[in-house]
């Protein structure tokens, strides 16, 4: 019968675990909501369709050792020509234990992973604040974090070798 033993694992140190990596979701909150509807009751009765903008802002920060806030804030606002209908800010947030992951890994981890748990309720606290304000909900189409995190870094990446001494 052949050998089905496992390749050696180096050891930890003698009273010591193993630092396996660990991320949970400790909390999920609303951290701020801004809803403005300047215009009513006079918006309600608009024929043109809206123009719609969307921002986004991310970031993150430790906490204490292994705890990270994660916060995506997003922007909505609907205009028609240079009148604003409605404007709505939510400013999503988690509290993630974050552990045993390499430095390298972690902003990463908190730039693009974060932001994807916490968008699906940053959209649902959108639509309803945008219903609850008397318009149709705004429903917000997928983001792809990954994507932005890695345009981030390019820019970033540009900006610094703009900004260094080119050599003689």
């Amino acid at each position: 019968m052949a050998d089905q033993s496992q390749p050696a694992q180096p050891q930890p140190a003698q009273g010591q675990q193993p630092q396996q990596p660990v991320f949970t979701i400790e909390r999920i909150y609303l951290k701020d909501l801004s809803i403005e509807n300047p215009g009513a009751p006079r918006s309600f009765l608009a024929q043109e369709s809206p123009q719609v903008e969307l921002g986004l802002q991310t970031r993150a920060e430790q906490i204490e050792e292994g705890l990270f806030e994660s916060v995506l804030t997003v922007t909505v606002t609907a205009k028609v020509q240079d009148r604003t209908l409605f404007l709505v800010e939510a400013a999503q947030a988690g509290l993630f234990q974050i552990r045993g992951i390499p430095t390298a890994d972690l902003q990463p981890v908190l730039g693009v992973h974060c932001p994807n748990i916490l968008f699906p309720f940053a959209r649902e606290t959108i639509a309803n604040a945008v219903n609850r304000a008397g318009f149709p909900p705004v429903n917000l189409a997928p983001i792809n974090f990954e994507a932005l995190y890695q345009q981030q870094l390019a820019q970033m990446q540009a900006q610094q070798a703009a900004g260094a001494p080119r050599p003689n």
